[in-house]
């Protein structure tokens, strides 16, 4: 049986990755910040699946959190096929750098960038042992090109190198039959972020040039398609899911 981590996935993006793998027949181990309430509604949700579902706390900012997570995920189902990083904090207010505070830059630092490498080093002897494993990243729209995102400076800086670091996994570990990808979802916002493709296209969205909101759905269908046994020809790819929406330079004069 597969078994995937899914950090952050017990409510919005990750949440439709995770029910995604629970739906195909896999294992998943959630991992989750805070909220319980999410994680109570998400075991009631699956509760026929409570024997391929476990959930673990942590704070991806946290390296002995993260590897907890991995050895928990490790000694319950004892292998791990797919580590799906979702999780990354984000700052809403809209500051430029010269406004950050020390702490706001290393938060975004540890939790988008540092945290896949403590994941990583943890993970990577499993896969390689197994002679298979899929990786995926998660950016923002042109992290491909290292634009520069007004107000989003932290956050940007950290995909960026997250980018890098995805293509380099991809490189140096495809001998063992190991995958590394990054989806880089649009502006998907609110309860979209748990919708179905079915409910966006009843209602019209003006600002996205395809006419509807991108939804958690579509991202976890690519990352369901990455994570296929057959996808292992796509590695080291940034795949953009954004509908035509230019984001990052809606605030630019």
């Amino acid at each position: 049986m597969r078994h995937a981590i899914v950090t952050a996935g017990s409510k919005g993006l990750g949440k439709k990755v995770t029910e995604r793998f629970l739906n195909k027949g896999y294992a998943v181990t959630v991992h989750y910040r805070s909220d319980v309430q999410a994680v109570e509604a998400l075991k009631d949700m699956y509760r026929h699946c409570h024997d391929r579902l476990h959930f673990v706390q942590g704070d991806v900012t946290n390296k002995e959190d993260l590897i907890r997570l991995v050895d928990e995920a490790l000694a319950t189902f004892g292998r791990i096929d797919y580590l799906i990083h979702n999780a990354g904090p984000y700052i809403f207010e809209r500051k430029k750098l010269a406004d950050y505070t020390d702490d706001e830059w290393y938060e975004m630092i540890e939790g988008n960038l540092s945290a896949m490498f403590h994941l990583f080093k943890r993970v990577v002897p499993i896969m390689r042992n197994q002679r298979f494993g899929r990786i995926v990243t998660y950016g923002f729209q042109g992290a491909d090109h290292a634009p520069g995102w007004m107000y989003r400076s932290a956050f940007s800086a950290a995909k960026v190198g997250l980018v890098s670091l995805t293509k380099t996994i991809a490189l140096e570990e495809a001998e063992y039959g190991i995958t590394a990808n990054m989806v880089c979802p649009g502006n998907i916002i609110g309860e979209m972020k748990e919708a179905t493709i079915a409910y966006a296209r009843q209602i019209k969205d003006d600002m996205t040039p395809i006419g509807r909101s991108g939804t958690g759905e579509d991202i976890a269908r690519v990352v369901e398609f990455l994570c296929d046994d057959r996808s292992d020809m796509i590695t080291g790819t940034v795949i953009e899911v954004t509908g035509g929406l230019d984001v990052i330079h809606r605030y630019r004069k």
